[in-house]
């Protein structure tokens, strides 16, 4: 990496449109309609994290990026059939990259987030999947999250660097398991999602899994993680997903702080 070239970290959180959220970060009365406008001023970037449901309409996309001032980017999560059903994805992939042109078209797609469950164990064929997945997403830039920590081995560290395959670090509660807290990059772009260590009910199927709140002391391991890496990388991507009640919000305005970004 270029050493005159400064690393852009960029801090954000995993959706924006949630109710619990006025009185927290927006203001209360607030249209949902509206939050996306109230949201970039505070932010550079955001998860959109409802494509895994429903792919949407490229009319929905075109009308967030409308809204997203110049500089604003993307992240948009991958269908769950390609994640978790890994099955018959053809049609499907070809509606989500039609979704997002309008994003992408503008400038504003930083990337796509293929989140695989815990389910998902490392072995060859998942190794060919993950190529897979890198056509189907292609020409867009591909981030993978996994969850088990049969992903922690060196052999996936270099696939993924070979077929430009970005690597999500996550922090998750110290549960066996589970891939430990620890930042990696396998492309130019490190990539950090924070989901919050509430042990007690990350095996639940609700939101309370992410009801988490980190504090100062927690929020500066991951400062001193990302200082750490910036001068091997270009762009630095930080997503809060702890978004009960919105702590997600208030952790990441915290950590923007902590960063003076």
């Amino acid at each position: 990496m270029d050493s005159s070239q400064e690393t852009a970290v960029r801090v954000g959180t995993s959706g924006f449109s949630f109710a619990d959220w006025r009185g927290v970060f927006y203001p209360q009365q607030i249209d949902k309609g509206k939050m996306l406008d109230f949201y970039v001023k505070h932010f550079p970037t955001v998860e959109i994290n409802s494509t895994y449901y429903r792919t949407p309409h490229p009319a929905v996309m075109y009308n967030l990026a409308k809204k997203a001032p110049p500089g604003f980017d993307f992240m948009v999560k991958a269908p769950q059939l390609l994640t978790h059903v890994r099955a018959e994805i053809d049609k499907e992939m070809a509606a989500f990259r039609e979704s997002v042109r309008p994003i992408a078209d503008a400038g504003m797609l930083a990337g796509v987030l293929a989140q695989f469950p815990y389910s998902f164990r490392c072995s060859q064929r998942a190794l060919d999947y993950l190529s897979i997945c890198r056509e189907e997403v292609h020409p867009h830039p591909l981030f993978v999250e996994f969850r088990h920590i049969s992903w922690d081995k060196e052999p996936v560290g270099e696939l993924l660097h070979s077929q430009l395959i970005g690597y999500v670090s996550v922090d998750e509660p110290p549960i066996p398991g589970l891939l430990k807290p620890e930042l990696t990059a396998t492309t130019d772009t490190a990539y950090v999602r924070l989901h919050g260590r509430n042990a007690a009910d990350w095996w639940s199927r609700g939101g309370e899994r992410y009801n988490y709140h980190y504090s100062p002391k927690e929020l500066d391991e991951w400062r001193l993680k990302i200082l750490k890496i910036k001068s091997r990388v270009r762009r630095i991507y930080v997503f809060f997903n702890n978004c009960y009640d919105g702590q997600a919000v208030l952790n990441a305005l915290d950590f923007v702080k902590k960063l003076d970004v």
